[in-house]
């Protein structure tokens, strides 16, 4: 089958479901049933066989009170063969949205299988190709990939409904749930437990980990990556900035004297003014310092006159004011998921391509692919096949979604535009010392810029300098799906094989009390932060 090498020595188990999965706000189901396919397959990493067995299926939530079935939701677990549970970590991955499923990490990232695709190109129409992953991180955790309620093939059990789950507290109670059965049904609850979420998925981490605190799971680590911890923030001109310059510098306008070779180094530099210079003339504005603007203009290529027109602000209109102006003499439109990617903006390409939505440039480069590939996997590889079709991103999830939010204080801190979870991050890291943090970014990616992640991460309700020093933060020459680009997939491979294997050395450092040599989170970040620096 494919490259992956079947284990003959256990017989695969396939499932055709005949379940039919509604996924509107008002759709629920009746069957409680916990079935799954089980397929086994060999990966080889560093010429290292690895044995696993792949298992698609469904696991039920209840509700934390009654224990009435509350949710019936589709996961694919990874596990090797002959490991000890009590030894082997297990990682919870889930995507964003709200009301993605979980496919794109699947697929794209550190599962034993994945899309090859044409980043940061438009990958060409099928035939598609499914490889082997040499950076997955089956050798380092075993891998469960969950779709929320309305996503994949997950649903609600009556009498609740889907809408009932498509909330901030309700998902991630949800989650929490499930991810607390699939402890029980595979003897996991001694094992070390991480979690992996991608863009929306790093708030619903950040508000699961104390839940799941509160439930007597004490994590030991997580993964964010592509963050968004505070949506107050989102429009920020000085976090945004820097992501700007970055895509400026990728496609050659930046006018600075010299121009930059290195784009991580032109990153410091950019962050530097973004927080200092920038952030005055913005204040100050109109009366801004000519110096300051020739500096800017030189650094995003947009001439002095336009950025005075933008009131210095090129985040206007969610950044697509830049984004559709960069390149206005080619006619392209640059990508905001991933600002290397260009799609066409002249003629009716103006209206239906450029930052709008799934027609995003970057999104319609992959979309293809990962549709069809899925398929192929699904049915061919996993042996899961089912009657009702996979839904892989929901809008009727983010129409529906309440946005409203209880910290762990007890205050509401909540709203499309206001939802702030970087406390409930806090929170988990204050109560348990030992939960470690590991912060992913995309220099190209103007939907969660990288450095308003920091500033983010600088204005966390933190007291002291050991839970801070729990914080990694690396970014990486990539947009929002950093995994697409095959340098910056490989780069965090590395540096997330780093952060498992320190787990036992950062235990020994907390129990012995030893500080780390930065004693302020802007400084820990900036020295934990060393960015993965990769050529394209």
């Amino acid at each position: 089958m494919s490259t992956t090498t079947r284990n003959e020595l256990q017989p695969d188990q396939p499932l055709v479901d005949t379940t039919p999965y509604g996924y509107g706000p008002d759709d629920s189901i009746s069957d409680v049933t916990e079935n799954a396919a089980i397929t086994h397959h060999t990966l080889k990493i560093n010429e290292k066989s690895i044995s696993y067995a792949a298992r698609a299926g469904h696991l039920v939530t209840t509700d934390t009170y009654s224990a009435r079935p509350a949710a019936k939701l589709f996961y694919v677990a990874f596990t090797v063969d002959g490991s000890t549970p009590s030894t082997r970590p297990v990682t919870f991955f889930y995507n964003g949205g709200p009301g993605s499923s979980s496919v794109f990490l699947l697929l794209g990232s550190f599962g034993p299988r994945r899309i090859k695709t044409s980043m940061p190109s438009f990958t060409p129409p099928a035939p598609y190709v499914l490889e082997d992953n040499q950076d997955s991180l089956l050798d380092q955790s075993d891998l469960v990939f969950i779709d929320p309620v309305g996503t994949g093939y997950s649903t609600a059990i009556e009498p609740a409904t889907n809408k009932d789950f498509w909330g901030v507290d309700q998902d991630a109670s949800c989650i929490k749930q499930f991810i607390k059965r699939y402890l029980t049904v595979f003897n996991r609850w001694n094992s070390p437990k991480y979690l992996f979420g991608e863009s929306y998925g790093t708030p619903r981490t950040s508000v699961l980990s104390w839940m799941l605190h509160e439930d007597g799971v004490d994590l030991n680590g997580i993964v964010l990556q592509s963050s968004i911890l505070d949506y107050s923030q989102a429009g920020n001109p000085v976090g945004i900035l820097p992501t700007f310059a970055a895509d400026a510098w990728f496609h050659k306008k930046v006018s600075v004297s010299p121009v930059p070779s290195d784009l991580a180094g032109f990153m410091e530099k950019v962050e530097e003014f973004a927080g200092g210079p920038y952030a005055d003339a913005l204040s100050a504005f109109p009366n801004v310092d000519p110096n300051v603007l020739q500096y800017l203009s030189d650094m995003l290529g947009i001439p002095p006159v336009v950025l005075q027109y933008w009131r210095l602000d090129p985040s206007t209109g969610n950044g697509s004011v830049f984004l559709t102006s960069l390149l206005l003499d080619a006619g392209l439109a640059v990508g905001a998921y991933d600002g290397r990617v260009t799609g066409e903006d002249t003629g009716i390409a103006e209206y239906v391509a450029p930052n709008s939505g799934g027609n995003d440039p970057t999104m319609a480069a992959v979309g293809g692919v990962y549709t069809a590939m899925w398929n192929v996997y699904l049915n061919e590889e996993l042996q899961y096949t089912s009657i009702s079709p996979f839904m892989d991103l929901n809008d009727q999830a983010f129409a529906n979604w309440d946005f409203g939010h209880i910290d762990p204080t007890g205050a509401q801190r909540g709203g499309i535009g206001s939802l702030y979870t970087a406390g409930d991050l806090a929170a988990a890291i204050a109560v348990n010392p030992y939960l470690r943090v590991f912060s992913a970014n995309g220099y190209y990616d103007a939907v969660t810029p990288f450095f308003q992640t920091i500033l983010n991460f600088q204005n966390m309700p933190l007291g002291s300098a050991q839970i801070q020093s729990n914080l990694t933060v690396r970014n990486y020459p990539s947009g929002h799906m950093i995994y697409l680009d095959n340098a910056s997939r490989t780069a965090m491979k590395a540096d997330l094989s780093s952060f498992y294997g320190e787990a036992e050395t950062h235990v020994a450092a907390i129990k012995a009390a030893v500080l780390p040599e930065q004693t302020t989170l802007a400084g820990a970040a900036r020295y934990r932060r060393r960015s993965s620096r990769t050529p394209y």
